[in-house]
């Protein structure tokens, strides 16, 4: 009976370590072949590891730098890109229309930035407020290194890194009494939005740390099944707010405050005095209060997310 058992053990244990060789072959050979599709369109890869969390690459061509967490060739997968010859310019629309909060509320002397990727965010509103202190929260401290190295990413006396679960460094955050003017959510895993920073009671966590005129960003898909449901959770934590879109980008900005929203008369008026300071970054202001909607567009009987409810399998396109 013993020798039996014995058996199926090692007979168990050789299926798995079979398994685990087959998976490793696969994952280099998925490598070998985003190397290949990528060299043939004149990108090449100058870094990749495999950190706790993820993979990490970054890809290079004639124009720009970029940060991916995928292995695959999938467009729309790169998390931060800067341009060689202009690394103020901003690459991706999302930054654009994140900066358009701007018009609602334009002095934030307090940031905190969920989701590092490579610096983009932080450098560019480091840029814009100087005396502006930055903290920001990465789960991956391999991020943050090649953040450092390949993206001019730098941590000073105003940009600082917790290094830890975004969850965990907000909750402890509200214990304490800390408060940020402006929280920008950022934070992806390679598909989508790590499903605990999605969820009402989380927003909820989020919210405890806006003053009374503090505002929350984040930076969501248009494209996901779970748009309706997401939106909603937001509704119910902050009320009204914009929902910013742009044709030609999957990326929507949510821009909620814990002030009442201005109107677009206001949003226009604001434009002209923000749209010099702005225009470094390869954007014009003035095209942004038409995108800023708080128009009710999805299905509002889809059900929130909650830590109970938080469907991982609808996160992806």
């Amino acid at each position: 009976m013993q020798t039996s058992e014995n058996t199926i053990v090692r007979k168990q244990l050789a299926w798995r370590n079979f398994k685990t060789e087959i998976l490793v072959v696969l994952a280099i050979a998925l490598i070998i072949f985003a190397k290949d599709m990528l060299a043939q369109n004149g990108i090449r890869y100058i870094h990749q590891e495999r950190s706790l969390y993820r993979n990490i690459l970054v890809t290079e061509d004639t124009q720009r730098r970029c940060l991916r967490f995928t292995i695959t060739s999938r467009s729309g997968q790169n998390q931060s890109c800067r341009f060689l010859d202009q690394p103020r310019e901003l690459v991706f629309p999302y930054a654009k229309m994140s900066l358009s909060s701007l018009l609602v509320q334009d002095q934030p002397q307090r940031i905190l930035i969920v989701g590092l990727g490579g610096g983009t965010l932080s450098d560019t509103y480091s840029l814009l407020f100087p005396d502006t202190e930055i903290v920001i929260s990465e789960i991956d401290d391999a991020v943050v290194r090649v953040a450092s190295e390949y993206f001019d990413f730098k941590e000073t006396d105003k940009i600082s890194v917790d290094v830890g679960d975004a969850r965990v460094f907000i909750k402890r955050q509200g214990l304490r009494g800390e408060k940020y003017d402006l929280v920008i959510l950022d934070a992806f895993n390679g598909e989508y939005i790590p499903e605990h920073l999605m969820t009402k009671e989380f927003l909820e966590e989020v919210k405890r740390l806006l003053p009374e005129n503090g505002m929350v960003l984040a930076n969501t898909f248009s494209t996901s099944r779970l748009y309706a449901a997401e939106s909603n959770t937001y509704r119910e934590v902050f009320g009204e707010f914009f929902n910013i879109r742009m044709n030609g980008t999957g990326n929507r900005v949510i821009v909620a405050s814990m002030q009442p929203l201005p109107d677009q008369e206001t949003l226009v008026s604001r434009a002209p005095a923000i749209r010099e300071r702005l225009e470094q970054f390869g954007m014009d202001i003035t095209e942004f209060p038409k995108l800023m909607s708080t128009e009710i567009t999805w299905d509002t009987n889809q059900r929130i997310l909650t830590d109970q409810y938080s469907p991982a399998n609808l996160l992806n396109n």
